[in-house]
């Protein structure tokens, strides 16, 4: 008795539960719709960029360390960005310990060319002092052979012949040596040449070190605000980072006469903007400011940046106008004017819908849609300017109707035949 009772409960609860899934819980779609409107349409790129100055001068370190094998120089103290400072002003100080051991390598070298030229003169002293001596005794038998000629003279003609021979040898020994004795001076003199030449060498080189080595401490050029050099990624230089010795710059005093924004755009983008194109510029720091720019450059190559998930093109920007307000660093928002049509039929982006690589609207016909292909033109962030296709008086779907099997096509075609 119970189990007939409980069965036609559980189907009467079954029944009600799938009556209330597909009737009950079911709510009718709400169309929206939107007509085409006529008026002016701009195409435009929007991007972040970031305030320098044009022209500025740069505050550099020592230029000269690459001659020592030098190639980087790290930044032991740097005075607070944006500190106004005075032409001579100190700016940094750089680290000197690789500068102290090339100063301490030269200066044993200096000590070595000293040692040799003293050498060298010492060895040319007693060198040429035994040459004299030589030349001395060399005299003293040149005279005695000459008294032994002398004296030959009573003796048989042999013994007079061997005398003059005699003579003749010492005069010719005398006079080769005297030849020598010059020769000898000379070696002399170019070696002690050559060695004083290392010398003022050794000596210059430790002066260069030394003048070089006051350039570890850096001074403003001018006078100016400080604005920190910034690395290849972007980010600000600072106490402990180390500056290149092919690039020694350490800050530079920007000339806020004429600013610039530099910007990235991404790879979709960038083939849009051209030079001379104009810009709408808002500042971040305050956003009552409204400025005017032109694209001044445009980077040919590519960059994987931080913060960037794709290739992006450095574009920069002049601004138009100067304002004591403008300062390096400050965030501006810019709008790179592409296009710009006075009078134009254009519609949302959601009206419009690719079909088998043709584009189409659905826009009311009566009560029921009809699928009508577009020709399309420009198109920006919100919307895309129909050449083709609609008029103003059309209403169109902003979402595909619920039922399309059946629905009727307009073939654009088919329309510009039959007209």
């Amino acid at each position: 008795m119970q189990k007939k009772i409980i069965i036609p409960t559980v189907i009467v609860i079954l029944v009600s539960i799938s009556w209330f899934l597909t009737k009950g819980g079911s709510s009718e779609t709400v169309d929206l719709f939107a007509a085409p409107t006529v008026g002016e349409f701009v195409v435009d790129v929007t991007t972040t960029g970031e305030l320098r100055a044009k022209n500025s001068q740069e505050i550099k370190g020592p230029q000269g360390v690459r001659d020592f094998r030098i190639n980087n120089m790290r930044i032991q103290r740097l005075i607070p960005e944006g500190t106004i400072v005075k032409k001579g002003d100190f700016v940094a100080e750089l680290d000197r310990s690789e500068i102290m051991g090339k100063l301490q390598d030269a200066q044993l070298d200096l000590q070595s060319a000293q040692s040799q030229v003293t050498q060298a003169q010492l060895d040319s002293t007693l060198e040429l002092s035994q040459a004299r001596d030589n030349l001395i005794n060399l005299e003293f038998a040149l005279e005695e052979r000459q008294i032994a000629v002398d004296q030959s003279k009573y003796e048989s003609p042999a013994v007079q012949r061997q005398a003059v021979i005699d003579l003749d040898k010492a005069r010719r020994q005398l006079a080769q040596e005297q030849k020598n004795y010059e020769t000898k001076v000379k070696q002399a003199e170019a070696k002690l040449s050559e060695v004083e030449t290392e010398l003022i060498k050794s000596q210059n080189e430790i002066k260069k070190i030394q003048d070089l080595m006051k350039e570890f401490t850096v001074f403003a050029p001018d006078q100016g605000m400080l604005i920190y050099r910034r690395n290849w990624d972007g980010s600000k230089i600072t106490e402990g980072e180390q500056i290149s010795a092919w690039s020694p710059v350490v800050a530079e005093l920007p000339d806020f006469t004429v600013m610039e924004s530099v910007t990235y755009v991404n790879e979709v983008d960038i083939q849009k903007v051209e030079v001379g194109q104009l810009v709408q510029i808002g500042l971040d720091a305050v956003p009552d400011k409204k400025l005017t720019g032109k694209v001044t450059d445009v980077a040919n190559i590519g960059e994987q940046r931080k913060n960037y998930d794709s290739k992006v093109f450095e574009v920069t920007i002049e601004i138009h106008e100067s304002d004591s307000l403008l300062r390096p660093a400050m965030t501006t928002s810019n709008n790179i004017m592409i296009s710009k049509i006075t009078d134009a039929l254009h519609v949302p982006l959601e009206a419009v819908h690719a079909v088998d690589s043709l584009n189409f609207v659905f826009k009311r016909d009566g009560l029921s849609p009809v699928m009508q292909q577009v020709e399309l033109g420009l198109i920006n962030e919100n919307s895309v300017i129909i050449h083709q296709g609609v008029t103003l008086e059309d209403q169109l779907y902003l979402t595909v109707p619920n039922d399309t099997s059946g629905i009727k096509k307009l073939m654009l075609s088919q329309q510009l035949t039959q007209n």
